[in-house]
C-alpha cells in the first residue's frame, strides 16, 4: 500500500510540474488519473474465497431437439443435399444485395431449361432470411427453386459472392465456380453435360 500511495504522489508531482507545457483540457484530464489509479487499485484487492455448500440435485431430463438442417425451402420445410442424392446438384450461392449474383441469373435459367435431360437440380442457396428470398422471387420473374442456407458461408470457404458448386450423382462435390460466370456459354454447357 506504501508503494502505491508513493507512486501516486509522484504522479501528482509530475503532473503538477508538466502543467505548463500541457494544454489546460489535457491538465483536467491527468489530474483525474492518480484518483482512477487508486479506485483501480482498491478494485483488486483480494477478496476471501467462499465456501459453497453442495447441495445435491434430482436428475432432470433435457429435451434434445432435432438440430437444424443445413437448408430449407421458402415454406420452412428441411433440406439436405442427400436428399438429391442421384441427381446432379447445380447450387448457387447468392444474396438479394449482390450484384454480379443477380447479373448471371437470367444465364442460370438459360442454362437449366438446356440441362432439364442431364438430371440436374438448380438450387439457389441464399443465407439471407426466408422473407427476403420470398420477396425477391416475388420481384423478379425467375424460375428457380431458392432455398435458406442456415450455415455460415465461412465454413463453406466461401468468402464472396457467387460461389456456385456441382455435385455428381453420388453427392460428390466435382466442380466449384468462383464469382459471375456465362452459365449458357458452349464450354460451360459442356462442361456440365460431362459431369458423371
Amino acid at each position: 500500500m506504501g508503494q502505491f500511495l508513493a507512486l501516486v504522489v509522484f504522479c501528482w508531482k509530475q503532473i503538477r510540474y508538466i502543467r505548463y507545457v500541457i494544454s489546460p483540457r489535457f491538465m483536467k484530464i491527468l489530474k483525474i488519473l492518480p484518483i482512477l489509479c487508486f479506485a483501480i487499485f482498491l478494485g483488486c484487492k483480494e477478496t476471501p474465497k467462499k465456501v459453497v455448500e453442495t447441495i445435491p440435485v434430482e436428475e432432470v431430463s433435457i429435451d434434445v431437439t432435432t438440430p437444424k438442417s443445413t437448408y430449407e425451402d421458402i415454406e420452412g420445410n428441411p433440406i439436405e443435399l442427400s436428399d438429391y442424392k442421384g441427381k446432379k446438384v447445380f447450387l448457387n450461392y447468392w444474396a438479394t444485395w449482390c450484384r454480379p449474383c443477380i447479373e448471371e441469373m437470367p444465364a442460370i435459367e438459360r442454362l437449366q431449361t438446356i440441362l432439364e435431360k442431364e438430371n440436374y437440380v438448380f438450387l439457389l442457396a441464399s443465407d439471407q432470411s426466408i422473407a427476403k428470398i420470398t420477396k425477391f422471387k416475388k420481384a423478379r420473374d425467375f424460375d428457380f427453386k431458392y432455398i435458406k442456407f442456415n450455415g455460415a458461408l465461412a465454413e463453406e470457404q466461401i468468402t464472396a459472392l457467387p460461389v456456385t458448386i456441382v455435385y455428381n450423382e453420388m453427392g460428390e462435390q466435382v466442380a466449384r465456380f468462383d464469382g459471375g460466370m456465362e452459365w449458357d456459354s458452349a464450354e460451360i454447357i459442356q462442361k456440365l453435360k460431362e459431369i458423371r
